[in-house]
């Protein structure tokens, strides 16, 4: 049937808006990343979680807060700084956000000091404050102050010969009000003192000494602040407070005029711990004239003034999760299957000359990717390999695999992006490196980010060439692989691999890419091809036909999706969006998104696959990418969304990285049309499902280590389709 769909120019009507107490149309980015640090917020406040799972999402809570004021709320203060104005939008964003981080810290630290650490020192686990410790205790700690601390300290008296310290972002610092005149008999009445950035945070005192069973803590800055007289001798201490400093961490380097971009990011990476600040944390008994004084030092608005019930960077806990030995306070060891025939099978190119491999991590394991790699490296019939890199890591054998193959005298190809937020440095050591060991690598494209995770392997077999690829979901990372949900593809379909290809080509060459075969590449094709299939299932379900869109991402903000989202809605298409974080769309309104419905699962691990899933689109019906539904990763960003070809790892798709999530009601949150979620509870005699967890039961391997994939029925490989 020949189908007339609307023009990729033509603008999408947006049906009237309704009369609802819930407009506008788009939900606040800022406000709805907030609303997913307080889902992951409840999962430290579930007791159903183990102790020392709690305390490590209280932390990420931390970490997630930090980057959002580094980035988001130094994004708005830019704006507002731009075009200032009371009705300035950027200023209301900023009253909203400050708000909800305040109630969201406010919840951290009730958390922390009314239940984590009592039930942590229940089972006998004590981060003990100087009132706590014992008397041997305390001199163990006086010893270890004079000894590893004190000789590092540098405090700072302010006057005209010692100005105000320059103070690195996010690090731990003193502000002190002294009382008496200094060895020069002058009132110096301010000191700043920094914390050495080698000095442990976290600091486990030695068993023998402790009257309770079980491992004793103390915090660096509560080693300091017992001993802070004896730091100032003949002076009075009025007062002091820890304090912390928030700043805007973006880079920036004019890339029009630069001329070797890795030069240029490396001269800029020092300067983003000294950025403008934009939130200031102070311990709660800190007085008022000396936050108002640190306030000014730093130029921030006291509405991003955050008095703090404990330490003012809670995320430093997670030393305690990480190192303590009570497995019975964490979830329990998991171990990610393997597929069956890359474990009996040494030679991995004979088993996708046969079929394509698909890979669900963590629930499977990352090691069929670093031994693609690694064969390829050593392989003798291997001519080249290419590859993209956004957060390979500090520490890769990935990343030693392509410099293997380069020494080896391989062609290898690296695109290493530069500008990946906070694993710039790491990256910019991975191209020296390789460039060192004869590697070709380049910076991906000027202006854009190359985000999409693919690579290529040329291998000469009987008959000429034959091309072998991955493309994944997720980051070429073995360590954030066992923690964050990715599909991985590894295929030698022609028509995928000769697509891999040409992006390659455009990426390194700069000319526009060739008419691709499936592959949606961004910023050319990808949020056209995904208007396209969102407004073929609406001409579809305008039919009386059955029309569904199914999409799992980590964000969905772009408008020009959401509009389309919203037509397709009013046409009758079913709509399901699994979203992780920030979602602009707002579902359930009725005459504009009715037949939608979000829902966002948080879990043990961090969801992060992106799957599409339209039912009657006109080539391929699933689709795996790199890309969220983004304006960045739409019009800013090299990416890529790639179909899968297999019928049997269609189903898989469908069923691991779609169906699953629809049924979980332990770790979902649905989304309501007021902008807030509410979590999935089971109802009346329903059981209890969580996703995470039937996928580690259905790929993951038991205490004997025997595969259940086979005890389920499913096969992970199958024949693969040209």
């Amino acid at each position: 049937m020949d189908l007339k769909l609307k023009s990729d120019d033509a603008p999408v009507t947006l049906p009237a808006v309704p009369t609802d107490p819930y407009s506008p149309l788009f939900l606040n980015r800022e406000l709805s990343l907030l609303e997913f640090n307080r889902r992951v917020l409840e999962q430290a406040e579930d007791p159903s979680v183990p102790l020392l799972e709690r305390l490590r999402f209280l932390c990420i809570v931390s970490s997630n807060l930090d980057e959002f004021f580094e980035v988001r709320v130094a994004s708005l203060l830019a704006q507002y700084q731009h075009n200032s104005g009371v009705d300035d939008v950027a200023s209301l964003n900023l009253e909203g956000t400050s708000e909800e981080c305040r109630q969201i810290i406010a919840r951290q630290y009730a958390l922390l000091n009314d239940e984590i650490l009592p039930k942590l020192s229940e089972n006998g686990i004590h981060l003990l404050r100087r009132s706590a410790r014992n008397a041997a205790q305390k001199a163990w700690v006086k010893q270890y102050f004079d000894k590893e601390v004190r000789p590092l300290l540098t405090p700072v008296g302010l006057d005209p010969a010692h100005p105000f310290p320059r103070v690195i972002n996010k690090s731990l610092n003193f502000i002190v009000e002294l009382a008496g005149k200094d060895a020069f008999g002058r009132g110096t009445g301010i000191a700043i003192m920094k914390a050495p950035r080698v000095l442990p945070r976290v600091i486990r005192l030695p068993d023998e000494l402790s009257d309770k069973p079980g491992a004793s803590y103390c915090l660096l800055s509560s080693v300091i602040q017992a001993h802070m007289a004896d730091l100032f001798t003949g002076r009075e201490v009025v007062s002091y407070s820890q304090f912390r400093v928030t700043r805007n961490s973006d880079l920036w380097v004019d890339e029009e005029e630069v001329k070797n971009l890795r030069q240029a990011l490396q001269s800029e990476l020092h300067s983003r711990n000294y950025g403008f600040g934009v939130r200031l944390e102070v311990a709660r008994g800190c007085p008022r004239h000396l936050s108002d004084f640190l306030l000014e030092q730093f130029s921030i608005d006291r509405s991003r003034l955050f008095s703090v019930d404990g330490p003012v960077n809670i995320g430093r806990l997670l030393e305690i999760a990480n190192t303590s030995t009570r497995a019975d306070l964490k979830f329990p060891p998991f171990a990610p299957g393997f597929p069956p025939r890359l474990a009996t099978h040494h030679d991995i190119f004979n088993v996708l000359d046969k079929q394509d491999v698909l890979l669900h991590h963590p629930f499977q394991s990352f090691q069929p990717v670093i031994d693609f790699i690694r064969s390829a490296a050593s392989d003798p019939s291997v001519v080249a390999i290419k590859q993209t890199i956004y957060r390979a890591g500090a520490n890769s054998e990935l990343m030693e695999a392509l410099i293997n193959a380069a020494l080896r005298g391989k062609e290898v190809t690296v695109i290493v992006e530069l500008m990946a937020r906070f694993d710039e440095e790491a990256n910019i050591n991975w191209a020296e490196r390789l460039e060192e060991a004869g590697a070709q690598v380049v910076y991906g494209v000027v202006g854009l980010k190359t985000h999409a995770k693919m690579a290529l392997i040329l291998r000469r077999e009987t008959g000429g060439l034959r091309r072998y690829a991955h493309l994944g979901t997720g980051n070429y990372n073995p360590t954030t692989a066992k923690h964050y949900s990715d599909f991985g593809l590894l295929t030698s379909n022609e028509a995928l691999t000769a697509d891999v290809n040409e992006v390659f080509i455009h990426l390194t060459s700069l000319t526009r890419p060739t008419q691709l075969n499936s592959i949606w590449l961004a910023p050319f094709s990808l949020q056209k091809e995904i208007v396209r299939a969102i407004r073929h299932e609406a001409a579809i379900a305008k039919e009386g036909k059955p029309a569904r869109i199914i999409a799992k991402m980590n964000s969905l903000t772009d408008e020009s999706v959401i509009r389309a989202l919203y037509d397709a809605s009013a046409d009758g298409v079913r709509i399901d969006l699994i979203v992780r974080g920030a979602c602009a769309l707002r579902p359930g309104v009725r005459g504009l998104s009715e037949n939608i419905k979000v829902r966002s699962i948080v879990g043990r691990f961090l969801e992060h696959t992106r799957v599409f899933y339209f039912r009657n689109n006109l080539k391929h019906d699933i689709y795996l990418a790199s890309a969220d539904w983004m304006n960045r990763n739409l019009f800013r960003r090299v990416e890529v969304a790639f179909p899968v070809h297999a019928p049997a790892l269609k189903k898989r798709v469908l069923r691991e990285g779609l169906q699953v999530y629809l049924k979980d009601n332990v770790n979902a949150w649905e989304l309501g049309s007021d902008g807030r979620y509410r979590r999935r509870k089971p109802r009346g005699s329903q059981k209890a499902f969580s996703a995470q967890g039937a996928l580690m039961d259905m790929l993951g391997l038991g205490p004997d280590h025997h595969n259940k994939e086979n005890e389920h029925g499913t096969d992970p490989v199958a024949p693969r389709r040209s």
